[in-house]
């Protein structure tokens, strides 16, 4: 079972690399490890999860604001959260040939240990490492000043949360959505893109009334909130889970802590956290900044520090679940020898597919089919991402869309000439029928939105 995960993860790898998803981070010069590049295929993914996310989350609700936050930050604001000092992984080195790993790798500790046949290994002791990575701000080279790539893009909200609440018109409860780069100097990046040392965030900070039964309410509206999003999204339930922290998992300010984790080839990992803040963040920017971030309720003329619910997940994490949930092998079914194969599916849902769909007239050395296809595409990508591909015979074609994920193929044959009409083929069902241009846009926006 491990070596058929394994097999998975690996082509997994090839498929994002062949397809043009993911590439290894300055490939040429031999890589930096921990980066990854989003390809054309890729980055069309992983904007449709987050446009997918800010729609949700700000469009369709009338109580959470948008926020861009500066990826540079004064370095005062890393010691206010805790950085500076807590936020370390526990490292050891093989005294043997001195690969560093995170002491609490369980499993990546093992594995260094077998491959190490006839020697015992021999680890240091744990030291601290800290996560954050630094930079030099400044033109003149000794007058520079140390600041810090942010470790995470909470902080640039609740530093803006007097902004905000001065600028804006919203009222408790409510919630800034935020989607940003983040960096951390990872010990042992690994797994493709789950750990890296660059990544991306999507979160919201959602700020209530200090009261354990309102802040209960909004805990738990959250979980099941962001759960249902990704099933909504096509993710299998089945492989989804809730897990609650230890007490000794917690950070010391946490009055609650819970992650969404997904059964992928390498185990249960996390990929989204719902956490009970308190009132640590704005308590602590309060006092490093001197400025008086408590909220006024006009209502009931109180004044006080609201606490925080959080919900932060991983857009590239999110994106190679999402990849690994959709991909399927299948028989082809265009042959009954085994020699001819399996087709490769990416069962994306339609709204986070790089493509929407794909036209190709049925010959590509017929002006008349190429003209009209031609006129179709250029209509169709008004409205959406779509491709046009007139190379081989149309069998290689749509097993070429479905291995990228492409939910329709529209095919422009003689008798579109005669009829105004095109076949659209389903992907997960290899269905076919008649749709008449004039009603293509509209039905698949139907399908797909």
């Amino acid at each position: 079972m491990k070596n058929d995960q394994n097999n998975l993860m690996e082509k997994i790898v090839s498929l994002c690399k062949r397809r043009g998803f993911i590439f290894p981070g300055s490939e040429i010069y031999g890589g930096l490890a921990g980066t990854w590049d989003y390809g054309p295929l890729g980055v069309e993914l992983k904007n449709n999860i987050k446009k997918a996310f800010w729609e949700s989350m700000v469009y369709r609700r009338d109580d959470v604001v948008g926020l861009d936050a500066a990826i540079m930050m004064h370095p005062k604001t890393w010691e206010a959260s805790g950085h500076v000092q807590a936020f370390t992984d526990p490292l050891i080195e093989c005294k043997i040939c001195h690969e560093r790993l995170r002491a609490d790798q369980t499993e990546e500790i093992k594995n260094h240990e077998n491959s190490h046949v006839g020697q015992k290994t021999s680890w240091t002791e744990p030291k601290k490492f800290n996560l954050l990575v630094e930079a030099r701000l400044g033109v003149v080279e000794d007058e520079r000043t140390k600041i810090y790539l942010r470790g995470e893009i909470t902080q640039g909200v609740h530093v803006n949360f007097k902004n905000i609440i001065d600028s804006g018109r919203v009222k408790i409860p409510f919630g800034v959505a935020q989607i940003g780069k983040a960096f951390r100097n990872e010990i042992t990046p690994g797994n493709f893109t789950f750990r890296s040392r660059e990544f991306e965030q999507m979160e919201l900070q959602f700020y209530v009334k200090p009261e354990e039964k309102e802040s209960k309410k909004w805990f738990d509206y959250w979980k099941e909130e962001r759960m249902n999003w990704y099933v909504d999204l096509g993710m299998d339930k089945k492989k989804l889970r809730f897990r609650e922290h230890e007490p000794d998992e917690r950070a010391h300010y946490a009055k609650d802590a819970w992650d969404i984790e997904y059964q992928s080839p390498f185990g249960w990992r996390e990929f989204i956290g719902i956490h009970h803040r308190g009132d640590w963040d704005l308590s602590q920017h309060q006092k490093h900044s001197g400025v008086d971030m408590t909220y006024f309720d006009s209502e009931t003329e109180e004044r006080y520090l609201p606490w925080i619910i959080e919900t932060s997940a991983g857009v590239d994490r999110a994106m190679l679940f999402f990849l690994i949930d959709a991909y399927h092998e299948e028989k082809n079914p265009s042959s009954a020898k085994a020699s001819a194969g399996k087709r490769i599916v990416l069962k994306l849902h339609p709204r986070l597919a790089p493509y929407k769909a794909a036209v190709f007239p049925l010959l590509a050395n017929k002006t008349e089919l190429v003209k009209l296809a031609r006129k179709i595409y250029d209509d169709l990508r008004k409205e959406m991402m779509v491709a046009f591909d007139d190379r081989g015979n149309i069998g290689k074609r749509y097993y070429s869309q479905d291995e990228i994920g492409t939910p329709f193929c529209i095919t422009i044959d003689f008798e579109s000439l005669e009829k105004n009409d095109v076949t659209v083929r389903d992907r997960d069902t290899m269905k076919q029928e008649r749709v008449k241009i004039e009603n293509l846009v509209e039905y698949l926006k139907q399908k797909i939105f």
